[in-house]
């Protein structure tokens, strides 16, 4: 099966951000949902039904000529369920990474729609009663941002616009700390807003009631969040030098998985465990493996109430003699140093 591709990089010239995600539909069959995403709804009525449609859309790119193609037919992202409740708000929201400081640009386009003809983004999604949205809507000709907080809707902020529906429009959000800055086309229709309700969080693709909204060349160019468990397992490290590898793992988002949350080597960041770190944390015991020129030791990491919610390996030269018990006693002083700072989970990972 085809996956959607998600293409990370470090972003060596822009100094206000470190990595850079673009969505990329291509690989994708029509009439396939996404991959790393979950639909959902905001109020009332049932999720949407977003798939992929083949559509014709506008290049990127200056035509080298008059005679060059304008337009291509490639996938898109659709929402195309028509459910004319009134405050339902489909959402599809990306599930893999929470974002704080930020840039997204993507592109829309109304369809159709006779209750509404709307499409928008949520940002620093908490849950589904706790984001921000911008949204544009064709049949109301205006072009909004608003928050939800526990499920209530703050004031409408922006113009009226005209927001023609068949018609490709660029969306770019901006956020850096409480400043939320919007541009409609190139144009920064609504002046830089400050709001402190969410500093952090998911996005995710927007529309309401009965509204065929379609997503294309969607890009997020970020700030990399740190998880408080790689300051540790630095911290740690710098104490303990000698130490060959010093990893963190935490329960994965699928079950009976674990993935990867801090490591001495940050290249190895977000991949998965085996079965030695599952087992550690679903049985709280300590595991112990030899090489030939190296010994690893994992050892549950505890809440405050005692239960394992990490495993901790600590890879170390071996030496001749070398035993398994003499092993964790040397690995304990460092997990001992890292369960010092670890009251719950959110103590390593933020999200």
């Amino acid at each position: 099966m085809r996956k959607l591709l998600f293409c990370t990089c470090l972003l060596l010239a822009a100094p206000l951000y470190g990595a850079e995600r673009t969505f990329d539909f291509t690989e994708l069959h029509e009439g396939q949902t996404p991959p790393g995403f979950r639909s959902t709804v905001s109020g009332s009525g049932k999720p949407g039904e977003w798939k992929i449609l083949l559509e014709e859309v506008p290049s990127l790119m200056q035509p080298l000529s008059s005679e060059a193609a304008k337009f291509a037919r490639r996938p898109v992202l659709a929402q195309v369920s028509q459910d004319p409740t009134d405050e339902h708000f489909p959402m599809l929201i990306f599930e893999e990474e929470s974002f704080k400081d930020f840039k997204l640009t993507t592109r829309f386009k109304t369809v159709r729609g006779s209750v509404e003809q709307m499409a928008g983004v949520a940002f620093r999604i908490q849950n589904e009663t706790n984001f921000y949205v911008v949204r544009a809507s064709s049949l109301g000709n205006t072009f909004k941002f608003y928050k939800v907080v526990n499920g209530l809707r703050g004031g409408l902020i922006g113009p009226e616009i005209p927001i023609p529906s068949g018609v490709w429009h660029e969306l770019v959000i901006e956020c850096k700390g409480a400043d939320i800055q919007t541009r409609l086309d190139g144009k920064e229709v609504i002046p830089t807003l400050h709001d402190f309700s969410f500093s952090s969080g998911k996005i995710g693709f927007w529309t309401k009631s009965d509204a065929v909204s379609y997503f294309t060349d969607t890009k997020i160019v970020y700030t990399p969040r740190v998880p408080p468990a790689q300051d540790l397992v630095k911290s740690a490290t710098k104490k303990y030098p000698h130490l060959l590898a010093l990893k963190v793992y935490v329960p994965g988002r699928e079950p009976q998985t674990t993935r990867l949350v801090a490591s001495k080597d940050e290249a190895d960041l977000g991949k998965p465990g085996g079965n030695s770190e599952r087992n550690v944390i679903k049985q709280a015991q300590t595991y112990y493996g030899k090489e030939r020129d190296s010994v690893a030791v994992i050892m549950p990491l505890r809440d405050r109430n005692g239960e394992a919610i990490a495993a901790a390996r600590v890879v170390m030269k071996s030496f001749p003699g070398q035993t398994e018990e003499s092993a964790i006693i040397r690995a304990t002083p460092i997990v001992k140093e890292l369960q010092n700072h670890i009251k719950s989970l959110e103590d390593l990972v933020e999200d």
